[in-house]
């Protein structure tokens, strides 16, 4: 059997199971979810081990990771539950005006890529098929071959879920297979109604392009990373810096740098607080210990692009660990220099960061303005230096899905409150973010009921609130029957 034909019966599956799926009873999405989350857990040790043997995290990172999967698991049960999430809304009729009732509903199959740097938050359990399923929709996992024998495990765990709270056939499936042919035919394929990608640049944008290329186009959320900019202002950096160096070195070689939201460049306006901060940064990084990275693809790709950047004009090592390779670094470079070069611009993944000295206000303006979109932007500040360059925080709202006061960006909360994604090339839409509740909105579609009676209705909508959720009725929000 060809991939393609592989790909074909998948989907195929999934189609089938769309309608059913996306009319079950948030009770037994719910159910399935912690059955997941309960069945990850049975594996105990076994899962664990088998992430450190495929991708070079260490015990307590993967444990950390796994109860961050598990929990997003089980929030997602609990907003089904809850049951306001499907957003209904109500406009009875009136003179002039039919009876008009609306909802979220399910798009239909999604294919999910699992991410090479999160083996188990954002790969085959992970946030994206959590959503999808909570959602309505089936999903297809595409593996990362970085990590075959984790991702086997957790499909395993999803089909045993599965099996016993008697999800019908074709609402999960698992394809293995390395080949990028894999994700072309999977995103191509008409019975696929959107994707959900995390990782690089490149593969975020080829899967974007076939996804343009079909007859219908499908909706691609490509989360691809960023240099998430970090401003160590004035003020801040003179009263603090040290401190500010000392918290900023950890988050630049957090897990070797293997973040989408580590730290890849930081702005300051030159002074004598910025360069002393810069000598403390060097310092602390070239007492970092050298680690594995997630793979050899990986490692090749930092070691490649640390290079290039530290030959660029005008950059300047600041610091960098002394054994084995990879080994993390800190740069600097002028803001004339900076500007002139797009390439500085560009992420370098891996534990690396480079502080851009700008002569002034006005330049540090401009070079923030110079970047593309972000998932993050982090201002190390006083009051009086936001005071002095109010136009940062403009900028940061353009620029940024998730803007961080006095404190660095890596850890992604899991709360309703998160906004995990940003303007291009951060994602391909920055109006839904990746994690958190609200990213259910990314596999779903308002649909509108007209003068239908109450029975042909679905719950939601019917003048009786049988789910018991806050509803927009004649513009206010209720909780009572009609």
């Amino acid at each position: 059997m060809t991939i393609q034909e592989k790909v074909n019966i998948t989907m195929q599956r999934a189609g089938a199971a769309a309608e059913a799926w996306s009319q079950s009873a948030p009770e037994l999405r719910a159910r399935f979810l912690e059955t997941i989350a309960t069945e990850m857990e049975a594996l105990d040790s076994i899962l664990i081990q088998t992430a450190m043997q495929e991708t070079n995290l260490d015990e307590a990172r993967l444990t950390g990771e796994r109860m961050r999967t598990t929990g997003q698991l089980r929030m997602y049960a609990a907003m089904l539950r809850e049951g306001s999430w499907v957003e209904a809304a109500i406009d009875t009729a009136q003179e002039a005006r039919p009876d008009l009732r609306k909802m979220y509903t399910a798009l239909g199959p999604v294919a999910v890529f699992g991410a090479s740097n999160f083996p188990l938050a954002y790969s085959t359990a992970g946030g994206d098929t959590a959503s999808a399923l909570a959602a309505g929709c089936p999903v297809v996992v595409k593996a990362h071959p970085a990590h075959p024998r984790t991702s086997m495990l957790v499909a395993g765990a999803i089909d045993r879920a599965a099996d016993t709270c008697d999800v019908p056939t074709g609402v999960f499936q698992h394809l293995e297979d390395e080949g990028f042919d894999t994700g072309k035919y999977l995103v191509m394929h008409p019975q696929t109604r959107a994707v959900g990608f995390t990782g690089s640049l490149s593969g975020g944008m080829a899967l974007h392009g076939y996804a343009q290329q079909r007859p219908d186009p499908i909706p691609v959320f490509a989360e691809m990373g960023s240099v998430n900019p970090m401003l160590v202002l004035t003020e801040a950096v003179s009263k603090r810096g040290e401190a500010i160096a000392q918290t900023c070195a950890g988050s630049i070689t957090l897990g070797m740098g293997q973040f989408c939201t580590n730290p890849g460049l930081m702005m300051g306006i030159d002074c004598m607080g910025l360069r002393h901060f810069i000598e403390v940064l060097g310092q602390h990084i070239a007492q970092a210990k050298p680690a594995p990275m997630l793979h050899e693809g990986i490692s090749r790709n930092y070691v490649e692009k640390l290079a290039q950047t530290l030959g660029s004009k005008g950059v300047y090592l600041a610091g960098q660990s002394d054994a084995g390779a990879p080994s993390a670094a800190v740069a600097w470079v002028s803001g004339d220099d900076f500007l002139q070069n797009p390439h500085l611009h560009e992420e370098v993944f891996g534990p690396f960061s480079l502080m851009v000295i700008c002569k002034d206000a006005a330049q540090l303006a401009q070079a923030l303005d110079a970047l593309g979109g972000q998932l993050t932007c982090s201002l190390w500040a006083e009051p009086e230096d936001l005071q002095a360059m109010p136009e940062l925080m403009s900028i940061a709202r353009r620029k940024a899905g998730r803007i961080v006061l006095n404190g660095v960006p890596t850890g992604v909360a899991v709360a309703p409150a998160m906004t995990h994604g940003g303007p291009f090339p951060a994602s391909t839409d920055s109006r839904f973010t990746a994690v958190g509740i609200h990213a259910v909105r990314r596999w779903v579609r308002p649909v509108s009921f007209q003068n239908f009676s109450d029975e042909l209705l679905p719950d939601e909508l019917k003048n009786k609130n049988l789910r018991g959720i806050w509803r927009l009725v004649n513009n206010s929000w209720t909780r009572d029957d009609i």
